[in-house]
């Protein structure tokens, strides 16, 4: 079964979400046969590159909120983190374009690494007090943390096509399957389930769209075929 997660390393409650999902997924009884796929979204895919400001005076400017309301939102998103285990930095915190990091998030996956630099960037994002934004020296750093090569994941940022169309495809794949926020979760492309639900949903999901796979068909060709089994191969006899 294979399971698609929409987010952005830019989203609070995908960080959350995340967290969420994979406790579902570590009770889950068949999570071995369960392949996560992790795709791009940008909550702000308008944003120029060095366009960074504070995390508190975006949500005022964004939502027409006043400071007071973003501090306390930001206290809530910081309580609901610690219950999952999360480190959160409610003060300080700043926010910016996350195109390339989704665009060095697809180069990972080419290398078997995307879960690990995914992860690092979201710590990187919401507990640590450098910024991820301003600095393209930063992401090489959590890149090469995650495994990559340092000369490689330069040229990456380097050439502002790389990886491009794979973050735009996964945006526009998204706006098809009615996703309009993230996180977003889609099971075998069956389900969908919106936003940082509980670990209980998640799990109920999990049952429910293994549960309904269909049963493989054999097709059987009317004649007995080689192959090979538990007590070895057959081999032809002349």
């Amino acid at each position: 079964m294979r399971v698609e997660i929409w987010s952005d390393i830019a989203c609070p409650w995908c960080y959350v979400g995340k967290a969420r999902f994979e406790k579902a997924l570590r009770d889950f009884p068949y999570r071995d046969d369960v392949e996560v796929v992790h795709r791009s979204f940008e909550l702000d895919p308008g944003r120029a590159k060095g366009d960074v400001q504070p995390v508190i005076t975006m949500l005022t400017k964004k939502y027409g909120m006043s400071a007071a309301q973003a501090e306390a939102g930001e206290d809530n998103l910081g309580a609901q983190a610690a219950a999952e285990g999360l480190d959160y930095r409610t003060r300080g915190r700043d926010h910016g374009s996350t195109f390339d990091m989704h665009r060095l998030l697809h180069f990972a996956k080419e290398q078997g690494r995307q879960e690990q630099l995914l992860d690092l960037l979201y710590r990187a994002n919401f507990a640590e007090e450098r910024s991820v934004f301003d600095d393209d020296e930063r992401l090489v750093e959590l890149a090469v943390a995650a495994g990559l090569e340092a000369a490689a994941v330069r040229a990456v940022l380097a050439d502002a096509e790389a990886y491009a169309d794979d973050v735009r495809a996964d945006e526009r794949e998204a706006v098809q399957l009615g996703a309009s926020g993230v996180p977003f979760f889609v099971l075998d492309r069956k389900y969908g389930v919106y936003g940082a639900q509980p670990a209980e949903v998640f799990a109920q999901a999990l049952t429910q769209a293994y549960g309904e796979r269909p049963p493989l068909e054999i097709v059987d060709g009317g004649e007995s075929a080689d192959a090979c089994g538990p007590d070895g191969c057959a081999v032809p006899q002349r």
